[in-house]
């Protein structure tokens, strides 16, 4: 198992190193000049060369990124060039409202999606089966910020129960800072618990249909007892399934985010992509992006708990 381990943490190097080089060209690519935020629109050409150089722009590409990932692995992530703050900061103050509002949509989709996708596997074609499906069909379907303005509309709007936009106060009860949260966590656990929901359905359906569950009804085994053989067997698929849900859950939601107002990583990007603040933009890109590269590893190393056999292999 040590072995296995180790092998998927140097596979992570490469993938990392590809990422960090993909958040720099990209965000490099992107049209229009970031100095227009910091710079009068009549700033002489001795001032825009001056700042140029202070932000590092004025050298080659290839020489930025460079520079560029030695602060990196240094745990320097730059200076925001709109507020002039620690790039660090910036997102270590919004990464735990979106991991906070991102743990409980994880949570929420496991429960809903694992608790659905088992019920429809295993009633297929029945009425419950048919609720199942229809509900994660919507959850997929359906527009994140659509939803998120639907429930804003019902909700805070019209029933007034829940508050429609922001964090809330610093100091506020642990009622009031999850009344601002179920809003946020609702609409972001629709999407992931619909495609849970569906990718459980089938691997239950699948294992049900198997020789070795027939050979096991024929042995008199209970029912509980043929469950859980068919989910430990649907556990490996179903695992990676979730770990890739999860990881967009924690990597945050611009457009959510955006709707409520929350002040996590999402609403940090899209006003650093307004801005073209490029150090912000690389920053929070990256963080985002090493999240979802660790999650997967996690899944990685956790899969073969479930199924020796992708050890072996």
């Amino acid at each position: 198992m040590l072995g296995y381990i180790l092998k998927r943490l140097l596979y992570a190097v490469p993938v990392t190193l590809a990422v960090s080089i993909i958040c720099f060209s990209l965000v490099q690519l992107a049209p229009g000049d970031p100095l227009t935020v910091v710079l009068p629109a009549d700033a002489s050409q001795e001032i825009v060369d001056q700042t140029r150089a202070r932000y590092g722009l004025d050298k080659p590409l290839p020489t930025q990124y460079l520079l560029w990932l030695s602060n990196v692995l240094q745990g320097d992530l730059g200076t925001s060039i709109a507020s002039g703050r620690s790039v660090s900061s910036e997102i270590g103050h919004a990464i735990g409202y979106t991991l906070s509002v991102a743990v409980l949509a994880c949570l929420l989709a496991l429960v809903a999606g694992l608790a659905l996708g088992l019920v429809a596997g295993y009633t297929m074609g029945s009425p419950m089966d048919k609720i199942a499906s229809a509900t994660a069909i919507s959850g997929v379907s359906v527009p994140h910020y659509w939803l998120g303005i639907v429930l804003v509309v019902f909700f805070s709007v019209k029933l007034g129960w829940f508050p429609a936009m922001g964090a809330g106060r610093s100091g506020q009860s642990l009622g009031d800072a999850l009344s601002f949260m179920i809003l946020p966590v609702l609409t972001m656990a629709a999407m992931p618990a619909g495609i849970i929901t569906r990718s459980v359905r089938a691997l239950v359906a699948e294992k049900l249909g198997q020789e070795f569950v027939t050979a096991l009804r024929a042995k008199g085994m209970t029912s509980p007892h043929i469950f859980a053989h068919v989910v430990k067997n649907a556990a490996p698929t179903a695992l990676a399934v979730i770990g890739v849900q999860m990881g967009y859950l924690m990597a945050g939601s611009i457009l959510v985010e955006t709707v409520f107002a929350w002040p996590g990583t999402g609403l940090l990007l899209n006003n650093a992509i307004l801005t073209r603040d490029i150090p912000l933009l690389q920053g929070t890109i990256l963080v985002l992006a090493l999240i979802f590269v660790a999650l997967n590893l996690i899944v990685d190393i956790l899969q073969p708990l479930f199924d020796p056999r992708i050890q072996r292999a």
